[in-house]
């Protein structure tokens, strides 16, 4: 029987975090915003409560909390600011591929770091030449001893400026391309590791992104993750688990867009009654909504099957494509909606459209999702 009830506990998970997001995230939301800082205060309140790190292993003092769960947070933080969500969930990617493919003894020294203080840790995979396409990387990494040397820039890299862990791709011959990319745990500290000046973004300000320039890193072998040229699969694993994580982003932009549209169609008047009362806007809230329903089931279904291990990677491309572009559409809509008063920062509806975008391109591009789905569907053929 299928059954869409969320467990007690999970119902007092959202409650937890749609207050917080409502008191803690929503006020300060503007600020982070207009000024592009890192909101270290909102990052701190939510460790407090343990909204971070939800999915470290309760050996190492996590919650050890399923993707649903992580989702179900998600979304009421993004409701209230997609860019402090990103910034306070940007160390799942990092980690979960400690979590997944690390050593007994790399769990040890990194995971309980981060539940014993809000220590932030990035994915650092992108480069300027290569961003979807991860097969072409061009940092080098070249054994020397029981010592990796990494040599190469990363572009782009979220919650880089404060980071302390990067987890590190680097190719051993760029001919290889996919089979001969290894991952690396690297930390801030050492030597050759520095991080360049924050990017300026359209939106999500609230989550810094900046270059990490790796000049002559040595990493010691016992940090290599996973096994040697096995960075490929780590980082296609790891994208895939975070994707249902952005489209609960989606979902959450999707939702407040929806909500803030609603409102003020039912108190602005023109022609003598409230402008909802026209068809017009009545088939633009109805397309809003129908587009969110359906992107909060794909992201709770995509995230359910991995938590049963099943396969989801067809499933997680299409909720992160379907929920990123619904939260787009959503908020652009909700700026016509509001007319001329939705293109003014006194309202709110210029930041979600400004801050919908980047989501459509986060974790793979939307049209590489449809690389992805595409692939899934043929392979499910074949086999």
């Amino acid at each position: 029987m299928v059954d869409f009830n969320l467990t007690p506990e999970q119902q007092e998970l959202v409650k937890m975090a749609e207050k917080f997001a409502k008191t803690e995230i929503l006020p300060v939301a503007p600020k982070y915003d207009h000024e592009g800082e890192f909101p270290q205060e909102v990052l701190q309140k939510a460790f407090e409560l343990g909204l971070m790190n939800t999915s470290i292993p309760s050996e190492f003092g996590g919650l050890g909390l399923g993707l649903l769960d992580l989702v179900l947070i998600v979304e009421e933080f993004a409701s209230a600011c997609p860019g402090i969500a990103i910034t306070v969930f940007g160390n799942e990617l990092a980690l979960s591929s400690i979590v997944r493919f690390g050593t007994q003894d790399q769990k040890e020294r990194y995971l309980p770091q981060f539940t014993r203080s809000p220590k932030v840790a990035s994915f650092a995979i992108t480069e300027r030449d290569a961003g979807s396409d991860i097969g072409g990387i061009t940092t080098s990494v070249k054994k020397e001893g029981d010592t990796y040397i990494l040599n190469g820039r990363k572009w782009f890299i979220t919650n880089a400026p404060q980071a302390d862990v990067f987890i590190v791709f680097a190719t051993h011959d760029p001919s290889l391309r996919e089979k001969g990319i290894s991952a690396f745990i690297v930390e801030r500290g050492y030597d050759g590791v520095s991080v360049g000046e924050k990017i300026e973004k359209l939106g999500t300000r609230a989550s810094p992104v900046a270059e990490v320039i790796l000049d002559g890193v040595k990493v010691p072998a016992s940090n290599l993750l996973g096994a040697e040229k096995d960075g490929f699969n780590i980082a296609l694993t790891s994208i895939d688990r975070t994707k249902p994580v952005v489209a609960a982003m989606g979902v959450g932009v999707a939702r407040s867009a929806l909500q803030t549209a609603l409102t003020y169609s039912m108190q602005r008047e023109q022609f003598g009654r409230p402008i909802g009362e026209f068809q017009a806007i009545q088939f633009k809230l109805a397309e809003m909504a129908k587009d969110l329903e359906a992107a909060r089931l794909l992201t709770w279904y995509a995230a359910w099957r991995c938590d049963q291990g099943l396969p989801f990677t067809k499933e997680a491309a299409i909720a992160k494509a379907f929920a990123t572009d619904a939260a787009m559409k959503a908020s652009v809509e909700a700026v016509q909606v509001h007319g001329g008063y939705g293109y003014i920062k006194e309202f709110p509806v210029e930041k979600m459209m400004r801050d919908a975008k980047v989501l459509q391109l986060l974790e793979g591009t939307n049209e590489i999702q449809k690389i992805v789905i595409a692939k899934e569907l043929i392979r499910s053929v074949r086999e």
